[in-house]
């Protein structure tokens, strides 16, 4: 954002602290620090709940033996900290400066200065970066089959991807689609052993390997992918109705704009109570996790790092 223009926007408050994003780390931190009496405010970002919440079912959170649909277990952390004091803008982060303090945090309708943030707004989705993705985004290249799997009854689309986000995306593709066929760089999958067998047993889901996507083509809407064997350079066109995207996510730091201190993978730097090199500045999430990157990790450390903060602002 146009510093002058900051300079012009209204001042909203001060707050002891503000917790940038909405997915379960920063959920969870706003529970923790509302029950100690800090009266957070919270800035949900533009993805209410994060990248959990687009997940059909999590089978692998504590307390839920038959599952929760991610937007449910946003809903109810939401309800939680609320509950207990939580202050919640659905707005999304503009600037954030953190060269004087009180740090100041600007949104749409103003700006606001913490003395202390937690900084939990997660990772968006990586791109392919080749010709056809951004032009048939919405056409026929989507990001998340729970948002889009429903527009793909009875059609032959295709997965791009290996992980764990990948196949159980295409599992739950296969409630709609005639068939799924995912596209793997490499001859062997990273995916979880239950993921993968899965996937192999479902008689809707087929493979093709060693092959990356060089273009994305069609007309009005997406009809051909053309594929690169990576081990012999030979190409193909082949048909499809639609390609889901899942080849991991993007920490987003943007807004930051180099104040914090980054992993090699791009992900904010902390220390083991969730601080950053900046002195009250934490990070929680996948915005500070390059390698676990589950809803149960992202919320352990957003509670780890209202712990932090709290005993930080008590210093006050």
């Amino acid at each position: 954002m146009n510093q002058d223009k900051v300079k012009t926007m209204e001042i909203k408050e001060h707050r002891q602290l503000m917790i940038l994003g909405g997915g379960p780390a920063g959920f969870t931190a706003a529970l923790y620090a509302a029950r100690a009496d800090l009266n957070p405010l919270l800035v949900t970002g533009m993805t209410l709940y994060g990248q959990a919440s687009q997940t059909n079912c999590i089978e692998n959170y504590p307390g839920f033996p038959d599952g929760v649909e991610g937007s449910v277990l946003g809903q109810r952390l939401d309800e939680q900290a609320k509950r207990f004091g939580t202050e919640i803008i659905y707005d999304l982060v503009q600037c954030v400066d953190l060269q004087q303090r009180p740090f100041k945090v600007c949104l749409s309708s103003g700006y606001y200065t913490a003395d202390s943030l937690i900084i939990s707004m997660g990772a968006d989705a990586r791109k392919l970066g080749v010709p056809g993705e951004r032009e048939y985004t919405g056409r026929g290249v989507s990001f998340c089959a729970t948002c889009d799997g429903a527009f793909y009854k009875d059609k032959d689309i295709h997965m791009i991807g290996g992980g764990d986000s990948a196949l159980e995306e295409a599992l739950f593709l296969t409630r709609f689609a005639r068939s799924v066929t995912i596209i793997h760089r490499r001859d062997q999958l990273r995916a979880g052993a239950i993921l993968e067998n899965r996937a192999k047993n479902n008689p809707k889901i087929s493979f093709i390997w060693d092959s990356v996507v060089k273009e994305i083509i069609g007309v009005d809407t997406v009809s051909q992918l053309k594929l690169e064997n990576v081990k012999t350079g030979h190409q193909e066109l082949i048909p499809t109705d639609g390609v889901f995207i899942s080849i991991g996510h993007v920490p987003n730091t943007s807004v930051l704009d180099g104040q914090l201190k980054l992993t090699e993978y791009g992900t904010i730097e902390i220390d083991a109570h969730m601080e950053s090199n900046v002195k009250g500045v934490f990070a929680a999430g996948e915005i500070a996790d390059p390698l676990y990157r589950q809803v149960v990790t992202s919320a352990g450390m957003g509670a780890a790092a209202a712990i932090s903060a709290t005993k930080y602002l008590s210093t006050f």
